[in-house]
């Protein structure tokens, strides 16, 4: 399981991590004996790019070798590539479940992924990288809609906003893809893509 810890979230001055009580809020700055006193200085552009790339990473819980799968896919595919890299990690299924609002945290999305409880196009799908397409049926595994995990979902639901390119049955607890994310969409998640391409452009 990809754990990412509130150290984390510390030095690089943005909550990625999935607790409720993170550290980053009752200590905002850097980790280590001089931290506090340190306070944070002006990174070099390596240094932001760096940090954004850390930050994008993390937010979507992507081990390494993967987020660089994803870079090197975007930058050989025709159009914007900031946009499509993105395109890509919400497309995962795992983030799809959390904007679903079936799961609290990627983390959590992940799981239920690992553990059998969801199914695209009725089969269960047990990678939580898999890339949904537009058209895919996304549902909670019946026997799963019962239990404990789901017990309180569609009353969380209620009340829960989707991004206009899903679509959900909040009572049967199905989902389907109706497209890509929009642009607008996109550029709600606050990290500079601009600065993880140059990352890997050096």
């Amino acid at each position: 399981m990809y754990q990412i810890t509130c150290k984390k979230c510390r030095r690089l001055g943005y909550k990625v991590c999935d607790t409720a009580k993170c550290a980053l809020i009752r200590k905002p700055y850097p980790p280590g004996q001089h931290g506090k006193n340190a306070g944070r200085k002006r990174p070099s552009e390596f240094g932001q790019q760096l940090a954004e790339k850390q930050k994008l990473k993390f937010i979507y819980g992507v081990r390494e070798k993967q987020f660089r799968k994803y870079f090197d896919f975007a930058s050989k595919k025709k159009g914007v590539t900031p946009q499509i890299m993105m395109e890509m990690l919400e497309r995962r299924l795992d983030n799809v479940i959390f904007r679903l609002g079936w799961a609290p945290t990627r983390n959590a999305a992940r799981q239920l992924v690992n553990h059998g409880h969801i199914l695209v196009n009725g089969k269960k799908v047990h990678s939580p990288s898999y890339s949904v397409s537009s058209g895919e049926q996304v549902d909670i595994k019946e026997s799963s809609k019962s239990g404990s995990l789901f017990i309180n979902t569609r009353t969380i639901l209620k009340k829960f906003q989707l991004p206009v390119w899903l679509e959900m049955d909040k009572e049967k607890l199905s989902a389907k893809i109706l497209g890509l994310p929009d642009k607008d969409f996109l550029s709600g998640i606050p990290v500079q893509v601009s600065k993880v391409l140059e990352y890997y452009s050096r």
